[in-house]
């Protein structure tokens, strides 16, 4: 069984910054792959930043060039680097891993964008 934990959200101002983190229980070193969803109010969970284990990232055009995900192995973590926040990047971020085909989910980390 895989657990993910998210942490880093909170408020922010417009044109900020935050880094959230995904600490998950075991190797995330066998992890096909992992990466962040968001889900705004009143709409569906998208995609916000993926990494295969091969280290390959993609974007969702919205935050192309704004956010950078990582992930390090020998921390068992994966990170999401959020630069020039904007209000629709408001919603509660999730940290997703498939592990051996099977979809794991933390239980989400608020972002708030707001003067």
């Amino acid at each position: 069984q895989v657990q993910l934990v998210e942490s880093g959200g909170g408020l922010v101002q417009p044109g900020g910054s935050l880094r959230l983190s995904c600490a998950a229980s075991g190797s995330i070193f066998s992890f096909n792959a992992m990466g962040w969803y968001r889900q705004a109010p009143g709409k569906q969970r998208d995609l916000v930043a993926g990494i295969t284990s091969a280290g390959s990232t993609n974007y969702a055009a919205s935050v192309k060039g704004r956010f950078t995900i990582s992930r390090d192995n020998a921390k068992d973590a994966m990170y999401l680097q959020m630069n020039s926040l904007k209000p629709e990047d408001t919603a509660v971020y999730y940290c997703y891993a498939n592990h051996y085909g099977v979809d794991y989910w933390g239980e989400g980390t608020l972002v708030t964008v707001s003067s």
